[in-house]
């Protein structure tokens, strides 16, 4: 990822999600800091705890069972403080659920297995 990358809020997840899928927790991080770097001050801690939670993924995948546990409970906790009323359809409330679940899952048993496509940084559409 260039150093000068700019995404949109809406690139940025979209971009993120994608990497996730495809098991690049790094690289969706990078991406998120990217839009952190470039967000308004009021969606910074949001942005801030999206690209920890990715780096906490990375850090797991890694075997850094240290590193992975302390950011994903950081970013969490950051990206929590917004709720339901974080912007972009971001799903605040199931990103910091699923970066705790994985902190106690892998703080538990250093042995489990993280899968980034697991994580879904935006809420689904609705199907009519």
């Amino acid at each position: 990822m260039p150093d000068d990358a700019v995404f949109t809020p809406e690139e940025g997840l979209a971009e993120a999600q994608r990497l996730l899928d495809e098991g690049y927790a790094f690289h969706a991080h990078e991406v998120l800091e990217a839009v952190w770097k470039a967000a308004p001050e009021p969606e910074r801690e949001l942005w801030r705890g999206l690209a920890q939670v990715a780096v906490g993924l990375t850090h797991a995948q890694r075997g850094n069972v240290a590193g992975a546990v302390r950011l994903l409970r950081r970013g969490a906790e950051r990206v929590a403080a917004y709720g339901a009323r974080a912007p972009y359809r971001i799903d605040a409330p199931g990103v910091a659920a699923h970066g705790r679940a994985v902190a106690d899952h892998i703080a538990a048993d250093p042995e489990t297995s993280v899968d980034p496509a697991r994580l879904r940084l935006t809420l689904t559409r609705d199907v009519v």
